[in-house]
């Protein structure tokens, strides 16, 4: 059979300040075109679907058609939540996804959970088993009452020991001949690459758990949370297809991508990655204003590190020659050390003189900078 394995699509994504919904639209009907071209068996979307777990209208309807096409390609579809949705508001959908043939898995349900364990037959009579599992949150992997019992270490343990629990248990029809067994699920393995844009909080140790937690009779493990497509050393084939557009700047070095894989009861799983090239590149550049004017980069969205010394009016000069630029800074080579011990003496101190201190540090001299705060401090002292 071949699987489509894409994740991490974060609609709704806002770049300092820039909406890049067109950018997404063109991502994710190449994604679509993909899979026309391609025509797999299963598609399988591993989490974050969104980038927030409040998702506007216009997030919704594009993800909705999105998974609405992929679904029209003849490929069976399945979507988990990731750590930025918001799972209960995807469960919400199930009636739509029900109706569209869309199976939808945004939490994990108070009943039976074998309703993570969703199954289906190719048209060539291939019989294939998926478990699938959401984001699972620490905080409710782990019991109130145990964390205040135990120690950082010993709760990480916990959680990691729970997620085996959870996979060994809902894996256990992997043991049946004869079926292509393959999981999805959205979490750090130890070891992974982050590559730059994932949200620090999900991905430190105690949310990271070991490759060793998929069972070794697994033909194909499917991963979403980390953005860099990667191959992750584990007891059976298991892969992050990464996000087929960089998140942010810390992803410009990412190769943006789905995996397909061919897999069968009788073969490894072969996996490809298909470039996805629609959304703008990533770029970030450095230099004096005079090196700025030579940079010609239309089809990137640019972070631009100036090697000027600060000025009012420097970021302006900086957009009116890359209108492009999101994210102007100066350089961090330009700026002089801070001084620890003036840090330490602020105890005391007035604003005027925290604020003169702060610009020695920044290198600003620039006139009339401290006259202006001195206006501003009295005005909203004289209004309290």
């Amino acid at each position: 059979m071949r699987i489509l394995h894409t994740s991490d699509w974060h609609v709704g994504k806002v770049l300092k300040g820039k909406n890049r919904n067109e950018e997404h639209i063109k991502v994710l009907a190449q994604v679509v075109e993909i899979a026309r071209a391609e025509r797999p068996d299963l598609v399988i979307v591993a989490g974050d679907l969104y980038d927030t777990a409040a998702p506007t209208a216009e997030a919704t309807r594009l993800v909705t058609r999105a998974l609405s096409a992929l679904r029209k390609t003849g490929a069976r579809v399945v979507a988990i939540g990731g750590n930025h949705d918001n799972g209960a508001a995807l469960d919400a959908l199930r009636p739509w996804a029900d109706a569209a043939g869309i199976e939808l898995r945004g939490s994990y349900p108070k009943g039976d959970l074998h309703d993570l364990l969703i199954e289906g037959t190719t048209e060539g009579g291939e019989r294939w088993r998926l478990v699938a599992l959401p984001f699972l949150s620490q905080r409710y992997a782990v019991r109130a009452a145990e964390m205040y019992e135990l120690t950082a270490a010993e709760a990480n343990q916990t959680y990691a020991d729970l997620v085996a629990r959870l996979i060994a248990k809902l894996s256990e029809p992997f043991s049946e001949p004869g079926v292509v067994n393959l999981l999805t699920a959205h979490l750090t393995i130890v070891g992974a690459s982050t590559g730059g844009g994932e949200r620090e909080a999900h991905t430190i140790m105690g949310y990271a758990v070991p490759a060793t937690v998929f069972p070794p009779n697994a033909h194909y493990v499917a991963l979403g949370h980390l953005h860099r497509n990667q191959t992750v050393i584990s007891p059976c084939p298991t892969r992050y297809s990464g996000s087929p557009l960089a998140i942010d700047f810390g992803e410009e070095e990412n190769v943006c991508s789905v995996a397909i894989v061919d897999v069968s009861t009788d073969r490894a799983a072969h996996v490809r990655d298909v470039p996805v090239t629609s959304a703008l590149t990533l770029r970030t550049v450095r230099g004096t204003l005079e090196q700025l004017a030579t940079v010609n980069l239309p089809g990137a969205w640019l972070r631009v590190l100036v090697r000027e010394a600060p000025r009012p009016g420097l970021r302006e000069d900086v957009q009116e020659l890359l209108p492009n630029a999101l994210e102007v800074r100066i350089d961090p080579d330009m700026l002089p050390p801070r001084d620890g011990a003036r840090s330490a003496e602020r105890a005391g101190r007035s604003p005027r003189e925290l604020f003169g201190d702060y610009l020695d540090s920044r290198g600003n001299a620039e006139e009339g900078v401290r006259d202006l705060f001195d206006e501003l401090y009295d005005e909203v002292s004289s209004n309290k």
